[in-house]
């Protein structure tokens, strides 16, 4: 009897616990095709005007431009604003025309006139066209999967589909290394705040952005550079 007794404690003991917590490297999904809960416009309270889910797709469309909206004077980069993150893995994939330019922001935080004074970018580009159509002489470091100005990718290893098709983009960020992924393959890896890296920070585009990738946490974010814009699969797991 008292071993039956024993057995009914242990059984609800355990049956008491608390549930497993999740692991800490469980992906998260910051969009998932059905929802724009967290995102908003950087330094606003709302998403901005041209930005919404279509066929379960994030997009950027001047189309979708409201005739009440065309006043609007906020930024028109967003952000996944309920979070802000340090160390992590950010997939996603995007979609560009012809032409089209965008990038990807981490460590962002508010209150300056735009994303590319204090956040480092993941460049997305139409490489082939963009300088024809702009009329626009390219930099290296323009080209998609640069760290924006800083860090070129292996051309050798970078393999990018034409505009109009979808590539994926893969970020992951620890203090002792930051790699760049494209479609699979792993194009750019750098050191972040060592000696090499304040020496391209002081001695370039961000000489005269003194708070330019300073931060070690902040938020992410998707850049409307003017051109239409699709993303989808957005996940970010912590490290």
């Amino acid at each position: 009897m008292k071993k039956i007794i024993l057995t009914l404690v242990l059984i609800s003991f355990w049956s008491c616990k608390e549930p497993p917590k999740k692991p800490s490297n469980e992906w998260i999904d910051l969009f998932d095709g059905s929802s724009l809960e967290g995102w908003r416009a950087y330094n606003g309270d709302h998403m901005p005007p041209g930005w919404k889910i279509v066929d379960s797709v994030l997009t950027f469309t001047t189309a979708q431009i409201l005739e009440e909206d065309y006043d609007y004077a906020g930024s028109r980069d967003i952000i996944y604003g309920a979070e802000e993150f340090d160390n992590f893995e950010l997939y996603l994939e995007w979609n560009i025309p012809k032409g089209g330019n965008s990038g990807i922001f981490y460590h962002l935080k508010e209150g300056y006139d735009g994303p590319p004074l204090v956040a480092p970018e993941y460049q997305l580009l139409d490489d082939e066209n963009y300088a024809e159509i702009h009329s626009y002489e390219l930099k290296d470091w323009q080209l998609t999967a640069a760290d924006y100005a800083m860090h070129l990718p292996d051309t050798k290893k970078k393999v990018l589909y034409p505009a109009g098709q979808w590539n994926s983009s893969r970020i992951v960020f620890t203090p002792e290394n930051v790699e760049h992924w494209l479609n699979g393959k792993k194009v750019l890896s750098f050191v972040p705040w060592s000696e090499d890296w304040y020496k391209r920070r002081n001695s370039g585009k961000w000489n005269n952005a003194p708070d330019y990738g300073k931060y070690k946490t902040g938020y992410i974010g998707l850049q409307d550079h003017g051109s239409n814009l699709s993303f989808k699969n957005v996940k970010i797991k912590k490290l």
